[in-house]
Formats: C-alpha cells, structure tokens, sequence
C-alpha cells in the first residue's frame, strides 16, 4: 500500500477515517462549517460591489452606514465561522492521533521480541511521536481544507462570471501558469518532506541509541568519532530541509508576481472599461478582492496537498507497523490461575534465524517446587529456554507444557501472570520505589510492598532513602546501586506471587557484600516455588534439585551437585575454575 506518486490514496484514506467513527458528529458539523464558510466569503466582495455602485457613486448617506453595519456583522459572522473550523477540525485530528497512538502502543507492546531484535528503537518512536502528530495535519491543515478551498474557488469563480464575465476572464488570465508553477512545487515539495521524515527517523534512532549507550560512547574515548556519525546525520536532515525551504523560496514570489499581473490586468482591462462605462467602480473593487481570494487558496494549495501526502506517507507508515503480524500468537483458551509449576520441556529446537538451531533437542523435567540450574558457556541457549517458557519467542518443534499442558493452549497473559522473571540488567522506571514493585497495579497495596521488602531483606535500604517508598529512583534506576536495583526487581517478583521464578543471571553483576543479601532474597523467593535458576557464578546454586549443563544448544551433563563432580566432566571443569581450592578429590 504505497502513496508515492499519488495525491491520495483512497484505501489507505478510508482507513484513516474508520477512526473518525467514535467523533463522526463532530466531524459532519465541521465539514458543514467549512461548506458555508465557502458559500459565505464571496458575499462581501460582492455587498461592497453593490454598496459603492448604489450608495456611494449616487450618495445615500444612511443606506451606506446600513451597508457598513452589514459588512462589519458579515466580517465578525466569518470571523466566528472561521474558529469553529478552524478548533473542530483541529479537535477531530487530535482525538484521531489520540486513538491511533493508543492502539499503535498497545500493538507494540504485544510485539514479541524477535520483532524488536530486527527494529531500531528510534524508528518505532518516529512512529509513534512525529508520523503521528503528521497524521493529525491530515484533518487540521489538509483533506477538509483542500476541500474547502477548492469548493471557496469554485464559488468565488462562479459569482466573478455572474457579476462581469470578461473582467473574470481578464483575471483568470494568469492562472495556467500559476497552476503548472503549483504542480512542480508540489512535486519537488513531496521529494523533500519524504527526505526529512527519513532523516527524522534516522535522528531519532542514533540520538535514543547512543544516550542510552553513553558510557559505552565514554568508556572507550569514541565522543568525536560519534559526534561525526550525527554531524552527517544531522547534516542530511539540514539539506532535506533546505530542499523544501528552497522549494517555498522560489515558489510563494512566483505566485505574488502572477497575483501582481493579474491584478494589473485588471486595473488596465477594469479601469478602460470604467472610462468607457461598461463596466463600474464596483465591480473593479469586487474584482480586485476577487483576485486576492482566488490567489490564496490556490498559493496554499500545493502546500495543503503536499501536508495531505505526508499525512497519508505517515500514516502508511503507522499502518505497516499495525499491519506487522509479529505478536505472539494467543489463542490459547485455558486460564493458568491454579497451575502447579511442573515444566516440562521435551525434543525442543528453537532457532531465532531459519535453521541456525540455538536450541537442538531440549528435554527436561521440572517438578513443583524444585529448583532446577543451567549452566555453560555464554551462546549455550540458556537464556533462550526462558525465553520460550515466557512466550517471548516461538519454538520450532518440540513441546513446553506447564502441569501436562502446552504453553500454547493457556491464555497468554494468564501464564506470564504465573511466572516472574528477574534478569541480570534490571530496567526500573523513572518513577518511585514503589510503583517500580507494583507497576502501577491497584491490587498490590503498600502494606503488601512493605511485607515484601521486608521478606527480601530490603526495608532497611528503601526506608534510607529520601522520601523512602516514593523516592524516584530516575530513568533507569541510576541513583541506585546494582544491588539495590536488584532486590528491588525481587521485591516486584516476591509481591506478584508466581508459580514459577526465573532468575537469569541474577547475582552476576554485583559485589560480594551484596550478594550474600541477594542470596537470602534467592532463599526467601524459591521457598514452594519452581525455581529455574541461569547462573555463572557457580555457589549460587549448589543447593538446587537439579543442574543442567548446556553447550551449544544441547545438553550435555544433568544431575545435583555432588552427582555432577563425580562425573569429572564439564560441570566439575567450571567448577573447579571458580574454586579451585575447594574442589573435593
């Protein structure tokens, strides 16, 4: 669906004004506003035509102050009509961009991961922020507008051949030239609004993704290679605009220079006529009011139309990411509100690329209540078994079930609600201690927050903190340490009750110190729960039922601790890496 060489696309337009639906009152009072505005403006020309022919080249003194009284009433009438259009048709577009926004978000939330993988960040926010707010200029500064002008034209031409046929002749004479002039800067206009959203995007992509990786930019000393990237990014967005600027210089003096020419030719052809009689002075005035109400509209036509396409090249943007069928299936039917948390994963190949096998045949069993490990080396595939228990991604073949069901037949939301995930990078919110934990949930109360911490073994922290519970921690959570950010992440697990705890590398990144709190805020969570347990840091998970060892995407060792030193085989080569000087003969 593609709007590039055309004015409007008529599908994708429809498409747009299915959201009109819910505001379609609104809507129609405004399209009725904009047609008498059209009928309206070419009164006045006209009530000045008839009072200076009437009551002024024959003097009537209280007829003209009637007249003057009428015109005054006629401006303040237009003037009234005018903010109406003007706020409803701006009303309307900001309630659609309002709506559109919204499912476009709850869209992408529904996105899996995969998705993401492949998307720049700044793209889906150029998408959500600038191409929509160009989607609300369709209805403020485009379709109804360009409807309303044309329809204004059209009238005004209309009463011009009523009035004096040949002064409308005479007046009009300027207008092919000043329609091809129109119709190339349309052109050249279109090229360079295209060019600046693409560098809009391409802004917003590099400016997210280096603020967010900042101390990488930092850390290895690549400030003035960066700054070079957005100097040329940066750049090309200058010149896109440059483009269109160049484009508005050359054509608005062009049209001034034909309104001048046809306003001379009608002071010559006008003027003659009212030397000779066959025309009057009225006329001549209602025809040079004419000509400033014709050359306008059709001045901003290009301009409307051109706003009108990249409405229509935003929207098919926006469009295309509704359009993306890369949310995670959710047909399933069953509500996971009493599973047990036995997991079972059985001949489970998973590949993130066609055939590039990450996960190659998988078969595990975890019972209620157990804590199972994974360890191996990174790119073995542990993360990817959680991210498949989650649902963030598909598995190709095989099967996962929770308590003999497959994941696939529970209602998605449902199951998420059954496991709590903590990882090894925390994201917290620019938001408060608390809301971090709850998310924002109503059900979860303070009290519920504070019985929580303090299981963790986190109330003594929070409740230094300025503002305890309410201090905003800031995006990121960086006026946290890691720790800190950590037992916060197991406060919001502890307070969501899952069945099943995920802990993906979850004590990897901090200090000694803190992980001994850690670890007791591990104890405190795996207490009756399945506890699937990534880690590299080996005395973490000593304790667990079972441990699974993986490389390259296969399992290659399985049983407890002790079982495992015995086999001398790859679990007892990590282990002895890490504590060489504990490890049992």
């Amino acid at each position: 669906m593609s709007v590039t060489g055309k004015a409007v696309d008529l599908s994708l337009l429809r498409r747009i004004f299915t959201y009109i639906k819910p505001y379609r009152k609104r809507f129609f009072i405004s399209a009725s506003i904009t047609i008498l505005a059209a009928f309206i403006s070419p009164i006045r020309p006209w009530l000045i035509k008839y009072t200076f022919d009437n009551y002024i080249q024959t003097p009537d003194v209280g007829m003209l102050g009637k007249m003057t009284i009428l015109l005054v009433g006629l401006l303040f009438l237009e003037g009234i009509i005018q903010f109406f259009d003007s706020f409803l048709a701006n009303w309307i577009g900001q309630h659609i961009i309002k709506d559109l926004r919204v499912n476009l978000y709850k869209h992408i939330t529904n996105l899996n991961l995969k998705y993401f993988d492949r998307t720049p960040i700044g793209t889906l926010i150029t998408r959500a922020i600038s191409d929509m707010e160009t989607i609300g200029d369709i209805f403020s500064d485009g379709l109804m507008v360009i409807i309303g002008d044309i329809l204004k034209l059209l009238v005004i031409i209309t009463v011009m051949f009523f009035i004096n046929a040949q002064l409308t002749w005479i007046s009009l004479a300027t207008i092919p030239v000043l329609l091809i002039s129109t119709y190339i800067f349309k052109n050249a206009i279109k090229s360079s609004f295209q060019e600046v959203r693409t560098q809009v995007a391409r802004l917003n992509t590099f400016v997210q993704e280096h603020i967010t990786g900042m101390n990488i930019v930092q850390i290895f000393n690549r400030e003035d290679k960066e700054l070079e990237k957005f100097v040329e990014i940066n750049e090309k967005h200058k010149l896109a605009n440059i483009r269109s600027i160049l484009a508005y210089s050359i054509f608005f003096p062009i049209v001034e220079i034909l309104s001048s020419a046809s306003l001379a030719l009608l002071v010559w052809w006008g003027g003659s006529g009212v030397l000779k009689g066959y025309t009057t002075i009225g006329d001549l005035m209602a025809f040079i009011l004419y000509i400033n109400m014709l050359f306008r509209p059709i001045r901003m036509l290009a301009d409307r139309i051109n706003t009108l396409q990249m409405g229509m090249v935003s929207s098919e943007r926006v469009f295309k990411v509704l359009d993306t069928e890369a949310s995670m299936v959710n047909q399933g039917t069953i509500l996971a509100e009493k599973i047990h948390g036995n997991v079972d994963f059985k001949e489970v190949w998973f590949a993130y690329n066609e055939e590039e096998w990450v996960l190659k045949g998988i078969s595990f069993h975890v019972n209620k209540g157990e804590m199972v490990a994974l360890v191996g080396a990174t790119g073995a595939g542990k993360s990817s078994i959680i991210n498949l228990l989650n649902r963030f991604y598909e598995y190709n073949k095989g099967t996962i079930s929770i308590d003999g069901i497959d994941i696939r037949d529970y209602e998605l939301n449902s199951l998420r609600q059954q496991l709590a995930l903590v990882l090894q990078d925390v994201f917290l919110f620019s938001d408060t201690v608390a809301n971090n934990i709850t998310l924002n949930n109503p059900d979860i109360s303070r009290e519920q927050v504070i019985e929580a911490s303090k299981a963790i073994g986190a109330h003594e922290f929070i409740s230094q903190l300025p503002g305890a519970y309410d201090y905003n921690v800031m995006e990121r959570g960086g006026t946290l340490s890691l720790g800190q950010r950590q037992l916060i992440s197991f406060i919001r697990a502890y307070v969501y009750n899952p069945q099943i705890l995920i802990l993906d590398e979850a004590t990897s990144s901090i200090d000694t110190e803190s992980e001994h709190i850690i670890q007791q805020a591990i104890d405190k969570l795996t207490v009756n729960r399945t506890s699937i347990v990534i880690a590299h840091r080996l005395a973490t998970i000593q304790k667990a039922d079972r441990i699974i060892v993986m490389d390259h995407g296969q399992i290659i060792e399985m049983g407890n601790h002790q079982e495992l030193l015995k086999k001398n085989g790859q679990y007892r080569k990590l282990f002895e890496l890490q504590f060489k000087e504990n490890v049992p003969a």
